[in-house]
């Protein structure tokens, strides 16, 4: 099935280079290209794509507010361009319904890679922005446990608290001594029960509910099918 693909940023030479790269491949069609936030909405209203490159900054419509209205209107999944070393906005782009962030050098083959992992449902999370994610949750001490965490079995806890550190489905059912289907049903009562989208939501919400205290391991250790690492800097 081919993966249909937008792409928007206000850099003409970063979006057409972008858009050219895709293209070439037999499995990815960029369906259109957008110089900002609002063409973007307007062109995932109007042709349905399966992902979304957005850029976090662009004139008139910025990425995350493109991003909140196309995670809100559709089923498209968006994929943030960024400098992360320099962008402040990670934390309110995933909020915003983002499924991931890729560098705006990024190699060829990782942005195919990454526009292929995001078309199949799973989410993108590089090791670095994951650690800026603890930073700021934990920046403040130890959090009190959060009452949401109530729904949740032991079990399902000890499975979200796992995927706070990065571990793939199959590292988990190892720590667990369980199936990976076990493991499968146990992700899955998780973000149900408390109403996340993926496992980034999770990451999150394993951080701002305080089931992951100050001095625990940041996620990205590992990296599964659905916490794949984005590419970073050489």
């Amino acid at each position: 099935m081919t993966i249909r693909v937008l792409v928007a940023d206000d850099q003409e030479l970063v979006r057409s280079g972008f858009a050219m790269i895709l293209d070439a491949q037999p499995d990815i069609e960029v369906v259109a290209e957008a110089g900002d936030g609002a063409e973007a909405v307007e062109a995932v209203r109007r042709l349905a794509p399966d992902v979304a490159l957005l850029d976090i900054r662009m004139p008139r419509t910025d990425g995350i507010e493109a991003c909140r209205a196309i995670s809100a209107e559709s089923g498209c999944r968006t994929v943030m361009l960024t400098t992360f070393d320099t962008d402040a906005y990670v934390y309110e782009a995933l909020h915003a319904g983002a499924s991931g962030f890729l560098l705006k050098d990024v190699r060829r083959d990782d942005l195919v890679h990454a526009v292929r992992v995001v078309a199949a449902g799973d989410s993108l999370l590089a090791p670095s922005v994951a650690r800026r994610l603890v930073e700021q949750y934990t920046a403040g001490g130890p959090r009190r446990t959060d009452p949401r965490l109530d729904v949740l079995t032991g079990r399902e806890r000890e499975t979200l608290l796992l995927l706070a550190r990065g571990l793939s489905n199959a590292e988990i059912a190892a720590e667990l001594v369980v199936s990976d289907h076990t493991v499968k049903t146990h992700v899955g009562n998780v973000l149900a029960k408390l109403g996340l989208r993926d496992r980034i939501q999770a990451v999150i919400c394993a951080y701002e509910t305080g089931l992951v205290a100050a001095g625990s391991p940041p996620p990205g250790g590992g990296a599964g099918p659905g916490l794949s690492p984005a590419p970073g800097r050489k």
